[in-house]
């Protein structure tokens, strides 16, 4: 890259000093700034998208190894299970040959749930309407606004 010394920068400003002119030098100046920055910007996004493609790749390639464990974990699982699964049956099979028909105890039966049945809705007219008003005791259900002006406090009447 080329380094570009005070020295140099002074001497690129006389140049452009002389050619230009001193009119239309500060003009060419916030130009040449202006066209500066956004070459910084554009290299500060290009920057920016190259780190998420290889910061992409990089989890791709995490993703990958991950799932390649998750595999070997599962069919580890799955061997474990099939050989707990075998001595289970081996084992379990030796209990049942050498059970004889004494040894088995008899299995209690115990009886179905059947619901009481119970008649609420006979249970909630049982009551008569008149006791329930006299005792408060509420067979309707109030709106909101319907609530708020029942409940609302009675002003005084004005003088």
């Amino acid at each position: 890259m080329i380094e570009l010394g005070i020295s140099k920068m002074a001497l690129i400003g006389v140049v452009a000093l002389i050619v230009i002119g001193p009119e239309k030098l500060p003009r060419v100046a916030r130009t040449v700034g202006a066209l500066l920055g956004k070459a910084q910007r554009y290299m500060a996004d290009v920057r920016a998208e190259v780190n998420r493609s290889m910061e992409l790749d990089e989890l791709k390639k995490m993703k990958e190894s991950v799932e390649t464990a998750a595999r070997d974990v599962q069919s580890s699982v799955q061997s474990s299970a099939q050989d707990f699964e075998q001595s289970w049956n081996e084992a379990t099979r030796s209990l049942e040959q050498a059970a004889t028909p004494v040894d088995v105890p008899a299995m209690v039966v115990f009886p179905e749930y059947k619901h009481p049945g119970k008649k609420w809705r006979l249970k909630q007219g049982a009551t008569p309407q008149w006791y329930k008003a006299r005792a408060g005791v509420r067979t309707r259900a109030l709106s909101g606004a319907a609530r708020v002006a029942r409940y609302r406090p009675r002003s005084a009447p004005r003088v």
